[in-house]
């Protein structure tokens, strides 16, 4: 009996293995059908590309009581929601450009402007370099902005003015708001010269009355520039503060101003030759004047922005 059971052992032994090994091949087979997998591995989404918004700045030119027109032109900025990242100003634009980049609202701004009087700011003085003083004019900015320096403004800011030996421009972008404003101000034969760590400093009026290239060097994609050099038909007494102010322009300025012009983005002209630079009632009328000249120019504002954000795109894309 034992020699018969060992056949049988060894039979169910080679059964089982080949019973094993044809599971084996039946999956192995089965396998052959599954749906093969895709060895490519899924390609991440392109990234984002992160295109800064275009650098607009707000150009004001200089020219006496006519700077009025300049709270115009800001109030319907604003409320167009056309904010500046840079403010530049010679002259009255530096006096209403200093106000708005400490943080004025335009509504607060126009309040301010309104309120002001001659006597805020003149103070006669007996020099043969001049017979205003210009300290009221520092100290009325500095209270103004609650003494904060430039550097500490929430929007970037330049006064010009012109260095009085060597005639070159100077940009005040840091430092004593008031003391810049002095300084871009600073009519030769009117105001003392303004004098700043041992330099004398004169209006900015005389290299830069509206001073676009300043905007560009300091970086602005787009720049808005408002010129308010026409003159009044009206002329001023002498003893004006603000005709004084309007005595920076002259024939030099003038082809300054055409020069700088062509280099803005869009040209802003107040209609300001019907100006009395007596009547300090006025101002209102100025301000209108600057509010109907803006809207008319806003189109294009909107579309130098929309430009300077496509040719920013292209650039980013370009980088990837």
């Amino acid at each position: 009996m034992l020699h018969r059971a060992i056949p049988f052992r060894v039979f169910t032994m080679k059964s089982l293995l080949r019973t094993c090994l044809g599971l084996v091949a039946l999956s192995l087979g089965a396998c052959s059908f599954l749906p093969k997998s895709n060895d490519k591995t899924a390609s991440a989404p392109p990234p984002v590309v992160q295109v800064r918004e275009p650098v607009v700045a707000l150009v004001l030119g200089g020219g006496g009581v006519k700077g009025f027109a300049h709270v115009g032109v800001i109030k319907v900025l604003e409320s167009h929601g056309i904010k500046p990242t840079i403010v530049v100003g010679t002259s009255a634009g530096s006096f209403v450009g200093a106000l708005y980049a400490s943080g004025m609202s335009a509504f607060d701004l126009q309040k301010t402007a309104l309120n002001l009087q001659e006597s805020d700011l003149r103070d006669l003085t007996l020099s043969s370099q001049g017979f205003l003083q210009g300290e009221k004019l520092q100290s009325f900015i500095d209270k103004q902005v609650n003494n904060k320096p430039i550097q500490n403004f929430p929007i970037r800011f330049a006064a010009v003015a012109t260095n009085l030996q060597t005639g070159e421009k100077v940009n005040f972008n840091y430092g004593d708001a008031g003391q810049a404003v002095r300084a871009s101000c600073s009519i030769p034969n009117v105001f003392l010269p303004t004098v700043i760590n041992g330099k004398k400093y004169v209006d900015g009026g005389l290299v830069s009355p509206v001073p676009v290239l300043t905007a560009k060097d300091m970086g602005a994609d787009v720049v808005i520039a408002v010129d308010i050099s026409a003159r009044p038909k009206k002329s001023a007494s002498a003893l004006s503060f603000w005709g004084m102010l309007d005595q920076s322009i002259n024939i030099l300025s003038l082809q300054a101003i055409k020069m700088e012009l062509a280099q803005a983005d869009v040209v802003i002209q107040p209609n300001v030759q019907r100006a009395d630079l007596l009547n300090l009632d006025q101002k209102h009328d100025l301000i209108l004047e600057g509010e109907r000249s803006t809207i008319q120019k806003l189109p294009l504002i909107q579309q130098a922005i929309a430009q300077a954000k496509a040719k920013l795109t292209l650039a980013a894309n370009a980088a990837q």
